[in-house]
């Protein structure tokens, strides 16, 4: 993870780009990307959407992962250890023996 991270900021760093990468406009544009990912499903099953557009699908999960992982560094976060805690949370949210096999919210359990 720590490579990728690396190799994103010195591709953002080459292009002197950090100078438009605040926290507001990274989080916008993590959204913007979402969406575009979201595009890619719209008005298809599942399956049409994957058989169609598995490519685009690809493109715009690596922009939202790539601006996720911007956005972590503006704001001094390791991703590694917010996700680590944040399952950690998912785990006391959703034990096994109430949340198996079921789409319930938590607070439906």
């Amino acid at each position: 993870m720590k490579e990728l991270i690396e190799e994103i900021i010195q591709f953002r760093d080459e292009r002197d780009w950090k100078q438009f990468h605040n926290a507001k406009d990274l989080a916008i544009s993590l959204s913007l990307e979402a969406s575009e990912l979201l595009e890619n499903f719209q008005w298809k099953t599942s399956g049409e959407a994957i058989e169609k557009n598995i490519e685009k699908i690809k493109d715009e999960l690596a922009d939202v992962v790539i601006y996720s992982i911007l956005l972590s560094s503006e704001l001094s976060i390791d991703l590694e250890e917010i996700v680590k805690k944040k399952m950690e949370k998912n785990n006391l949210k959703y034990p096994i023996e109430k949340s198996k096999g079921t789409s319930k919210k938590y607070t439906q359990l």
